[in-house]
């Protein structure tokens, strides 16, 4: 099988062609999509070789975006709406909420919205204000969508492709700051053989303690792992992969052999998807716990500016700390 080392960007890319290839209802639409190919590239050259009936460069309005979204979709195609920036979808917040997320069930089932939102969110870029958010907790608290991230080219690949293919409306999250990471691409691998959409996946096996990541902060705590094992201990990195539904079976299972969890994330840790982990894992896992789950997140204050993103971002050192800190107990 074909193996190719990519981008996430360019795996994202590839997988987009796949979709429009396989099924002549894909549509693509967004602001600058079309012949710039996205402010991050990600769909350079498709309205090229797919014309602008299927690539469609849109006015800068968010909320026509979705809205016209949701009348393609109710009609039968599979829109996948590219929202420039984490912070630029809150126009659209109203139309997600009260129509993409409630339609099919109004309906009683009788009208589906298969239609994918992409979203570049988190920080790390060095952007300006309204650019560097991390809204995943808005989307993922509202029932009747469905949120996931991707972490790795292989995972963008294979996960835009089944989210476009999914019936259901999708918030497909996009970690920015790893646009240019590399990895391995299985390119000729079929759909039906790729790991589950909403399933979450060990990413680095380890005995000592769990550590739970999603989109940006995987990397964060590989290298988390990878230092911890210079000094003899081993930690289990499992990439959630899906915040809607949740899937923690092989969160319950990690954690009941090490006996402890650290979750890590960008969004401020108020009310946000570590709260929510942390509840799960003390329910499920308590007589297997040597420490509380503890949380290392983004700050509870508005995203600051460029110059000082890293001293607001989780990174290596403050995931270690709350490592260190499960086992002072």
């Amino acid at each position: 099988m074909a193996t190719e080392t990519l981008t996430l960007g360019k795996a994202l890319n590839a997988g987009l062609r796949k979709a429009l290839e396989n099924d002549p209802k894909v549509v693509i639409m967004g602001e600058d999509v079309g012949k710039l190919g996205g402010v991050f590239r990600i769909t350079d050259g498709i309205q090229k070789d797919f014309g602008d009936q299927r690539v469609i460069d849109t006015p800068l309005a968010e909320s026509g975006i979705i809205g016209t979204a949701v009348g393609l979709a109710i009609r039968g195609f599979r829109p996948v709406c590219e929202i420039q920036f984490d912070g630029f979808v809150y126009p659209a917040y109203d139309q997600i909420v009260s129509q993409v997320a409630k339609m099919h069930y109004r309906s009683q089932g009788k009208v589906r919205i298969p239609m994918v939102i992409r979203i570049p969110y988190g920080g790390g870029i060095g952007a300006v204000e309204h650019h560097s958010e991390s809204p995943e907790a808005y989307f993922a608290h509202t029932a009747g969508l469905k949120v996931v991230s991707c972490a790795s080219p292989q995972d963008a690949y294979s996960m835009i492709q089944q989210a476009i293919a999914s019936d259901d409306p999708i918030v497909f999250l996009e970690p920015k700051r790893r646009y240019w990471e590399k990895g391995p691409v299985e390119l000729d691998a079929p759909l039906a053989d790729a790991y589950p959409l909403h399933a979450a996946r060990v990413a680095r096996p380890g005995t000592d303690a769990t550590v739970l990541a999603y989109g940006p902060m995987v990397r964060t705590a590989l290298d988390a792992a990878t230092a911890a094992a210079e000094d003899g201990r081993e930690l289990e990195v499992i990439d959630l992969r899906t915040l809607s539904p949740l899937d923690l079976t092989a969160a319950y299972e990690s954690v009941k052999r090490t006996g402890r969890c650290v979750v890590v994330h960008e969004a401020p840790g108020n009310l946000g998807l570590g709260s929510e982990i942390a509840a799960r894992i003390t329910e499920e896992c308590f007589y297997s716990l040597e420490s509380p789950v503890l949380r290392v997140t983004g700050f509870d204050t508005p995203y600051p500016a460029a110059r000082v993103e890293e001293e607001y971002l989780p990174d290596l050192d403050r995931v270690l700390d709350a490592v260190d800190r499960t086992f002072g107990w």
